[in-house]
């Protein structure tokens, strides 16, 4: 901060000397046209008292004196008049005067209260490493009322939030943020999760409304697919807990931290399951290698989308399963499963006989795309290895 003030400071000497120069020099110019007149009247009054001694003296009658004073208040007037006036500007002193005063000091009172001094000092603070959650929520609330429009701002404070067990603060900051940001998908999860957890572990009808939101604009979105699940389990609706974190799994990159709790979690929801006398059912699966045809190479672009799902060979048209990845990461092998599945009630594991299709989507829509590969109708497990080849128009 101490940079900062200097900084401000060398700029307000710079924007008074712009101001005050001017004006000095005038002043100057004033000061000896004051001089010059004051000596001219010294010289006078000199000159009157020298003719009053020389009266009092007897060297001078009445009218001799009164004829001197008379010629020294003639020169006193001459040069009075040959004097050059002083020039003043249209503003005079007083005015530019109060400006260079007064313009910093106004440029500073709207700075501390619509500027970004206390965004510098915060920025200092970041560059810092916490000491504590609480410390870093505290300089998120900062952050936040500095920048009470910023949605990033308030994600990490609903994050923060939530790691400091204060559900309903987190859901009150994720709730600005989805209006500042959007219903994105990750917004939603983070929202619903907040309430869910503020709620005592209530499961409502706006937190379903919610996470189905989330899960149609993106099947993968991992909190609400957890958040499903930790209900679904205190639900006892156990087999419903393990698909939603097997599809979690799915996401998970090997070596994660997370994936031994979450497997953990899956095996409690199993054992529960048996212990109820019910045997948790198998998931259903087809394992596929993606390519492109080398004739589309030059016709799509690396970052461009590519949707790999299965779909019922007769009932809606909706992915039952359904993995996005890249152009630049084929050919690609995946393994669809319930756990990939975009809505809990469309499962792979529930139509026998399934078409896989691979597309190519430069706009990101899975429902439409540029190029498409499709396989023959399967059935929805046991099967080998499959090859899907993206080698058509997608019409």
């Amino acid at each position: 901060m101490t940079e900062f003030w200097l900084s401000a400071g060398l700029l307000l000497l710079a924007a008074l000397a712009f101001l005050l120069i001017p004006i000095l020099r005038g002043r100057r110019q004033q000061q000896a046209e004051q001089d010059r007149t004051a000596l001219n009247v010294a010289l006078y009054q000199e000159r009157i008292a020298e003719l009053t001694t020389q009266q009092q003296a007897g060297v001078l009658d009445a009218e001799q004196l009164a004829r001197g004073c008379d010629e020294a208040a003639r020169e006193l007037l001459a040069d009075t008049e040959g004097a050059e006036a002083p020039r003043q500007g249209h503003l005079g002193r007083t005015v530019p005067v109060l400006a260079a005063v007064l313009v910093p000091v106004l440029a500073l009172g709207l700075y501390l209260h619509f500027g970004a001094a206390d965004t510098v000092e915060l920025t200092r603070e970041f560059a810092q490493a916490p000491q504590s959650v609480q410390e870093m929520t505290t300089r998120l609330e900062r952050a936040v009322q500095a920048q009470p429009d910023s949605a990033e701002g308030l994600y990490f404070l609903g994050r923060a939030y939530m790691a400091e067990q204060r559900p309903a603060d987190a859901a009150r900051a994720f709730e600005r943020a989805v209006a500042l940001a959007g219903r994105q998908p990750e917004l939603l999860g983070q929202w619903a999760q907040a309430q869910y957890f503020a709620a005592d572990k209530h499961w409502s009808a706006p937190l379903q409304q919610l996470t189905d939101e989330a899960l149609k604009a993106d099947p993968n979105e991992v909190t609400s697919l957890g958040l499903r699940g930790i209900a679904a389990f205190e639900g006892e609706r156990y087999q419903e807990a393990i698909d939603y974190w097997q599809r979690l799994l799915a996401q998970l990159p090997e070596g994660d931290a997370s994936r031994a709790a979450l497997q953990g979690g899956i095996d409690r929801a199993a054992d529960k399951l048996k212990d109820s006398g019910v045997k948790p059912q198998p998931a259903a699966g087809l394992s596929v290698r993606v390519a492109l045809a080398a004739a589309l190479k030059d016709k799509v672009r690396p970052d461009d989308t590519v949707f790999i799902f299965a779909r019922a060979r007769t009932g809606p048209p909706m992915p039952l399963a359904a993995k996005r990845v890249t152009v630049a990461q084929l050919p690609i092998e995946v393994r669809l499963t319930d756990a990939d599945a975009m809505m809990p009630q469309m499962k792979l594991s529930d139509f026998k006989e399934v078409e896989l299709v691979a597309r190519v989507s430069r706009s990101g829509q899975p429902t439409q795309g540029e190029w498409i590969g499709l396989s023959a109708p399967l059935a929805n497990q046991g099967q080998p290895l499959q090859h899907v080849t993206i080698d058509r128009p997608d019409r």
